[in-house]
């Protein structure tokens, strides 16, 4: 009897320690992934200095509330993009086009204000849009993977300001880019259905960007949507529309339903992408419903000031085209500044009629970095398993 007890102890000790030995691979995979470096492509949602570095510095105020001074970036302190550096433990991403003081050992960004995914045909200083589109990015990103490997092997200085070949394929790469795409139609007077129409072939050159980046090794793919143009001073003073196509909250609804359109299109290309490509993992997140809700009910959370910008000039939105934030104008010899920023930055949802306040943008990465706004529902720091 007790050589019988012995033997069923010794079996139970056996299969507690095969069933454990069997579950490390699970319990490993539900570690963290560690990223090593970012690399970010966008518009100016997500531009830390690349559009700045080509075409002239944001001016002050930009930076005020937490850089102190201006840091390339369209907004009072820092982006999303910022936020998701600081969460996976990471440097602020030096702007690739930036040459001054850049480290790029944990990747860098191509993102530029302005930008569509689209080439656009007027440029910048004719009142249009970047000449650095998502392709001309990629083409930035190839290069950069390829030569920052040889300036590497130079070793000493330069073997620490570039990243390792293999953080390619561990790397978390981020994308924001699409509202420009958007507008761009309205501003060369196309109607809403015009505008549309021109969407599936945006998202088809979308999706050969991503086929590209996975060409180059990048597996892990965090992707946001666009959010609600219809809410953007810069769009509903430029734009006009009939006050039963403004929504109960003070947006114009045929700029959103176009976004919508867009998101929606964004969310099949990303689940064919997953079927294409293999060893991805593609995380497609909806910023534009977080967006909507800090619109629409940014009182409750502390918002004051859900649609009019916090720095600007004139106007039912405080917004000027021909006078926007940081904007001088001459008087009596003197430069004056009228374009002045607001006193309580962090009570406005919109910085400069165009972009949000780093109030908004953490209120935005607060409420995807969990995954709640994910899809599949993927908190930004389990980004890298496939599901």
């Amino acid at each position: 009897m007790a050589s019988d007890l012995s033997s069923i102890i010794v079996i139970t000790i056996f299969v507690i320690s095969f069933l454990n030995l069997a579950l490390i691979p699970l319990v490993l995979a539900k570690k963290p992934c560690q990223f090593p470096a970012i690399f970010n492509f966008g518009d100016s949602n997500s531009d830390t200095g690349g559009l700045s570095a080509a075409f002239g510095q944001a001016p002050p105020p930009n930076g005020v509330s937490y850089f102190g001074s201006p840091a390339g970036r369209y907004c009072d302190g820092r982006l999303v993009i910022d936020f998701i550096a600081e969460s996976l433990g990471l440097p602020y991403l030096s702007a690739f086009l930036d040459s001054v003081g850049t480290n790029f050992s944990h990747g860098a960004n191509f993102a530029t204000a302005a930008s569509t995914i689209r080439p656009q045909n007027i440029t910048l200083n004719r009142g249009g849009f970047s000449p650095i589109s998502l392709n001309v990015q990629f083409y930035e990103f190839n290069d950069f993977h390829k030569r920052s490997q040889v300036v590497r092997k130079r070793g000493g200085v330069f073997e620490t300001l570039m990243p390792k070949e293999e953080h390619f394929s561990s790397a978390l790469y981020t994308f924001d880019i699409g509202q420009n795409d958007l507008t761009a139609g309205y501003y060369s007077n196309m109607s809403t259905d015009e505008v549309k129409a021109y969407v599936p072939d945006v998202l088809n050159q979308f999706q050969t960007i991503i086929q590209y980046v996975y060409s180059q090794g990048g597996r892990y793919f965090w992707i946001h949507n666009t959010g609600p143009v219809g809410c953007l001073p810069y769009i509903m003073d430029r734009i006009p529309v009939l006050a039963s196509q403004i929504d109960e909250h003070g947006c114009a609804t045929p700029f959103n339903d176009v976004a919508q359109f867009f998101n929606q299109g964004l969310k099949k290309t990303v689940e064919r992408l997953r079927k294409d490509l293999a060893d991805a993992a593609i995380t497609y997140v909806d910023v534009y419903s977080l967006k909507y809700s800090l619109i629409s009910q940014g009182r409750k959370h502390g918002f004051k000031q859900p649609l009019r910008s916090c720095c600007g000039h004139g106007g039912k939105y405080n917004y000027n085209k021909k006078l926007g934030c940081g904007g001088k104008v001459n008087k009596h010899g003197k430069e004056v500044l009228v374009g002045a920023a607001c006193e309580d930055p962090w009570t406005y949802v919109n910085w400069d009629g165009v972009h949000f306040t780093e109030a908004a943008n953490k209120y935005i990465f607060e409420g995807i970095v969990d995954g709640s706004f994910s899809d599949p529902p993927t908190p930004l720091n389990m980004a890298c398993y496939r599901n």
